[in-house]
């Protein structure tokens, strides 16, 4: 007997005989054609009852007024109907039927297959007209920022461009290894080559790698890369799922790399997504205060705090991290929604009273006051402080309140949390409830980058003071590297009992790809340009690809101190987005997206700066 070969019909597998099957074919032929002779009965019958009934109406004008489609004819400024002649409507009448006839008859001779594909691709019209009709208005057009350097950046020497090669080789590991076990998935487990996700993406597969690694894969010239990203997203990034999301995860990674990649490639793809996602963000700011929740649902627009945040406090490192991509949102959409938004945000933290200066982590959405008194430059505090001073970079300089805001800032972080330890490295402790707490983060590392890159415009010229701490934070991270038996540095590290830039605990061991300490090393040789810079950058390299590399990609370690770790078997969409890209800059000329031009989001998508100088943003006054 022959198998049935399987069809797919609609999301179905249906069975089907196969050509050379004998299951009763001259049965089924002939009641075949005694189906379609019935049909035809049927229909013949039906077309000439009404044909015929229509000259047993009575003869009455007000039935003989019908509209075919004849355009009306203007008479005295009055529209009147058409009143056809008994003889032209039964023409037209049996035009109509002998027309019908023959659609039948066609209809009947077309097979099973025919039939369905002409009903596959009815639908699709349908659907695709129900789109064109509720679907998003055209964006206004607006000028393009300048944009200057967004490829090549040949840094000249065959040495230097060896190790560039290198760290391109490794994104198309990383990115050839997601495209082959977790394409379309948010993120990739490399061990056992299959689709992986976080909380923070909530229960949606939206390509959070496809998305964060767009810019990289453009900045590198991996165009053919870039392209199928660009098909992914055209065709598969849908976000009216039911998924709570972490507001803050999708800003800086999601609307921050479509933007970034709107900008690079001039494909409106990326800009209309950023748009469409930016409005299922903004019922998140429902709140009595303005200040957002953590997540919100993507289909309902219901937003809620994480359940282990002080009190149901909203965190400062999420809801302060918004200013750069919601004013490029309103400089291309003329929403000032957006712009409105943060500048709120940012008058309400104004007003309030801050302990000692510093900015606590966690602020109640509901009440507007400050939950637990914990403050950090790393996890729970550090991109809103990094976004103060970005957001007056990327104004071209003319938003003086934000930089004014991160000067006080960081003096009040200098004078309480900065320390010096015994051994002569600067580190950036936490302050917990009124005491120093002498640990650093992984995370924390960013900072020496956000000093050098802040130190130009320093108050009380002290450009000089800030560089030189950018450097003394580098160096206290290259140690946290440096002294661990892999190279890669640790979660956490401390500063006491002897023990200076080394993890105590086991649970902060792990690296996870991270890029903060590579982010500062970029940033100190694009204002320095010492020797040294590069020179950890390229081991930070040489370990990454020895303890880190699998054949299905990158893995984190969770012990860094082992000579024989074990893998946590996820690929990290940051590590395309920002170690990778970081580390390539590294290896690049300044004239690769300089910093006159580019401030790049705390994801490391590069933004242009704006002139707003000469721009006024939509409800907004104007900034200089």
């Amino acid at each position: 007997m022959t198998t049935p070969a399987l069809l797919p019909l609609s999301g179905r597998r249906i069975p089907t005989l196969s050509p050379g099957a004998s299951s009763f074919p001259h049965h089924r032929a002939t009641l075949r054609l005694s189906e379609k002779f019935i049909l035809l009965l049927i229909l013949s019958a039906f077309i000439t009852l009404c044909f015929g009934a229509f000259f047993f109406l009575p003869d009455n004008s007000k039935h003989k007024r019908f509209d075919f489609g004849l355009e009306d004819v203007e008479n005295a400024g009055r529209t009147k109907s058409v009143i056809l002649p008994t003889s032209i409507l039964r023409d037209k009448i049996r035009a109509d039927h002998e027309r019908a006839l023959q659609e039948a008859k066609e209809k009947l001779r077309k097979s099973k297959e025919e039939l369905k594909a002409e009903i596959q691709t009815e639908k699709t019209k349908v659907v695709e007209d129900l789109k064109k009709k509720d679907g998003p208005k055209p964006l206004p057009p607006v000028p393009m920022p300048k944009l200057v350097g967004v490829s090549d950046g040949d840094p000249g020497d065959s040495d230097t461009k060896e190790k560039r090669d290198k760290i391109r080789e490794m994104m198309k590991h990383a990115w050839d290894s997601y495209r082959q076990y977790g394409w379309g998935h948010n993120e990739l487990k490399p061990i056992a080559k299959k689709g992986h996700s976080t909380n923070i993406f909530g229960n949606s597969q939206m390509g959070a790698t496809i998305v964060d690694a767009l810019d990289t894969l453009y900045i590198m010239g991996l165009h053919d890369e870039f392209k199928d990203g660009q098909e992914w997203i055209e065709q598969n990034l849908d976000f009216s799922v039911n998924a709570e999301v972490s507001v803050f995860e999708v800003n800086i990674r999601f609307i921050g790399g479509l933007l970034a990649a709107y900008y690079l490639s001039g494909q409106e793809v990326f800009k209309v997504k950023a748009v469409q996602l930016a409005e299922k963000l903004l019922p998140a700011f429902n709140t009595p205060t303005g200040i957002p929740w953590a997540m919100v649902n993507l289909k309902s627009g219901v937003g809620r705090n994480w359940g282990w945040a002080s009190a149901g406090s909203s965190i400062l490192a999420e809801f302060g991290t918004l200013h750069m991509e919601f004013v490029h949102l309103t400089y291309l959409t003329g929403n000032p929604a957006y712009y409105q938004k943060v500048m709120h945000i940012r008058k309400l933290l104004a007003k309030m009273d801050r302990p000692n200066g510093l900015y606590p982590n966690y602020l109640n959405p509901r009440t507007g006051r400050w939950g637990q008194h914990h403050t950090s430059v790393g996890g729970l505090g550090d991109s809103f402080y990094e976004y103060l001073l970005k957001a007056w970079l990327m104004s071209d300089k003319t938003d003086t309140e934000a930089r004014k805001t991160y000067d006080d800032a960081i003096e009040a972080i200098e004078r309480h949390l900065i320390r010096k330890s015994n051994g002569g490295l600067t580190f950036i402790g936490e302050w917990k409830n009124g005491h120093l707490e002498r640990k650093m983060g992984h995370l924390t590392c960013f900072a020496g980058g956000m000093f050098a890159l802040g130190a130009d415009g320093s108050p009380d010229d002290k450009a000089g003071h800030y560089l030189q701490l950018g450097a003394e934070i580098a160096h206290t991270c290259h140690e946290s590297y440096d002294r661990t038996v892999l190279k890669l540095g640790p979660e956490a590290f401390k500063f006491d009992s002897g023990l200076e830039a080394v993890a105590v605990r086991q649970n902060e061991k792990y690296y996870i790809l991270r890029p903060e300490v590579i982010e500062t090393y970029w940033y100190m040789w694009r204002f320095t340009h010492d020797p040294k810079y590069r020179q950890w950058g390229w081991e930070a390299v040489q370990a990454i690809d020895k303890y880190c590399r699998v054949s299905g990609g990158f893995s984190g370690v969770k012990d860094v101190y082992s000579s024989n770790p074990t893998y946590d078997d996820v690929q990290q969409s940051f590590f395309l987005a920002e170690t990778l890209k970081y580390l390539y800059l590294l290896f690049s000329s300044d004239e690769l997206l300089p910093l006159e031009n580019w401030v790049f989001n705390t994801e490391a998508h590069p933004l242009p700066v704006l002139h707003l100088g000469n721009i006024t943003l939509p409800g907004s006054e104007t900034q200089r």
